[in-house]
């Protein structure tokens, strides 16, 4: 098999204790992957990248930053191509469904 599908760690929740009565956005790290990059396995590369989600009420990513790199730019810009790509359950702020930040970390290994 050329292509190699990674799993993750499932989105790591530092932002919700900054703000009181928030929960950030979810989603199903199962069904969301994403593929390695060729030249990325191709010269071995591996890490893990930070990224934050913006993510409307609708669930769907209206933003994305990366917040620590894997070291290798086209990891970090498969990832967030990836997981913008998913679809996420709402946050909540005060029981409310609302627009949340949350944070994900993937990570690429062979």
């Amino acid at each position: 098999m050329n292509k190699r599908l990674i799993g993750f760690i499932a989105a790591s929740i530092v932002s919700a204790s900054a703000f009181a009565g928030e929960t950030p956005a979810v989603f199903d790290a199962k069904n969301c992957k994403a593929e390695y990059p060729k030249a990325s396995l191709m010269n071995e590369e591996q890490g893990q990248v930070t990224m934050s989600f913006l993510v409307s009420a609708t669930g769907e990513v209206m933003d994305s930053k990366v917040d620590k790199s894997s070291g290798f730019k086209n990891l970090d810009k498969a990832a967030v191509k990836a997981i913008s790509a998913c679809k996420f359950k709402p946050g909540t702020k005060d029981g409310a469904v609302a627009q949340t930040w949350t944070k994900v970390d993937y990570v690429w290994s062979l």
